[in-house]
């Protein structure tokens, strides 16, 4: 283990070294989950239309080699989600960081065994040519909300970083405790980055198909797509980004945060399970039903699920909780590999053969 403990040190000191010549850039970028952090519009316009910019984000082009960061320093992982936790009192902006994690881990593709081709929790989505993707319209908010964190832990990965907000955004917002770990090794440059597509959509012709297409490929089951399904309670859609919802409701014209869409939930910064009793009643024209919610109470198999979830919210926290680590961790490359978990509540072990493909 001594041994062991020397390479990690070595190999984060090597890191430090060369995570200046890492990238971050901007886009402006949205679809489900949208933030709701209590900045000004002018305030999050795309940083490349900044003056602020180059200060900001490093030029992604002087990044030629790919490097390995080496793992996130426990000590700073446990600082940086104090201080997250503060951000989300001061900004609301629960759902944007809930999002920013399933976007970047999403990507995953449980048919590549190549890392980074594999896609997922790898920090890609730091860079332009990624947040620029329309499923990602919006990110650079959140983004520029975590700016500051990353700047002052610069033993915290991105990949780490981005799954770290995600979880503490669930659980300070009402929701389970999370079992997450820890350790994930950062992509480098831009050219790591995944290809366009590998996200859901909102609105596409079979909405059941398409989430299975999508969450199959992840090596997530129906169970594991319903219950991720639920942290729609937390969020809005703002039209302008997805091309959904309403640009205000009687739940969203005073905020917090920036007023203004359309949210799934009538208390949309509380983690519970109002999302699944709202779709199964269907009682408010201020509340939002993409077609991909209501294909869970239509599809036979997601609707056991759906229906369960409506009625107990315990067993949903149990299932969300599980199904959430599991995606946090997908396709990421661990230093070390069995990560490092905080709080003595420890996920699943990354292995790709591991996942399933289809239904329980």
């Amino acid at each position: 283990m001594a041994s062991l403990r020397g390479s990690a040190a070595t190999a984060r000191l090597i890191h430090s070294t060369s995570r200046a010549r890492l990238s971050l850039y901007s886009a402006s970028s949205s679809l489900c989950l949208s933030s709701s952090s209590s900045y000004s519009p002018s305030s999050l316009k795309c940083l490349q239309f900044s003056p602020l910019a180059p200060l900001i984000f490093k030029d992604q082009r002087r990044s030629s080699v790919s490097t390995v960061a080496a793992a996130s320093d426990p000590a700073q992982l446990k600082s940086a989600r104090e201080d997250i936790k503060e951000l989300l009192k001061s900004k609301s902006c629960h759902p944007i960081l809930v999002r920013l994690g399933w976007h970047d881990s999403g990507t995953y593709n449980k048919n590549i065994e190549e890392w980074p081709r594999r896609g997922g929790a790898n920090g890609s989505l730091r860079f332009d040519i990624e947040l620029k993707h329309a499923a990602n319209a919006g990110l650079v908010n959140a983004l520029n909300l975590i700016k500051p964190i990353k700047d002052k832990y610069s033993g915290v990965t991105f990949a780490d970083l981005f799954q770290l907000a995600s979880a503490t955004a669930i659980e300070e917002a009402g929701g389970p405790k999370i079992p997450m770990k820890y350790g994930r090794v950062d992509v480098s440059a831009p050219a790591d980055c995944p290809e366009e597509g590998r996200l859901p959509a909102a609105g596409p012709p079979k909405p059941a198909d398409h989430l299975r297409e999508v969450f199959y490929r992840m090596g997530l089951n129906d169970r594991e797509i319903v219950a991720l399904s639920g942290a729609h309670t937390l969020g809005r859609s703002r039209p302008e980004r997805s091309g959904w919802g309403k640009p205000e409701t009687k739940y969203t014209k005073n905020g917090p945060g920036a007023p203004g869409g359309q949210s799934w939930t009538a208390k949309w910064l509380k983690f519970d399970n109002s999302y699944f009793k709202d779709i199964k009643e269907r009682k408010d024209d201020d509340l939002l039903v993409l077609p991909t919610d209501a294909a869970l109470f239509e599809d036979p198999s997601f609707k056991v699920y759906a229906e369960k979830y409506a009625e107990d919210q315990e067993a949903f926290f149990k299932d969300y909780a599980e199904a959430h680590a599991k995606l946090s961790n997908l396709g990421a490359k661990f230093d070390p590999q069995e990560g490092i978990v905080l709080d003595d509540v420890a996920g699943e072990k990354f292995t790709a053969a591991n996942y399933s493909s289809g239904k329980d």
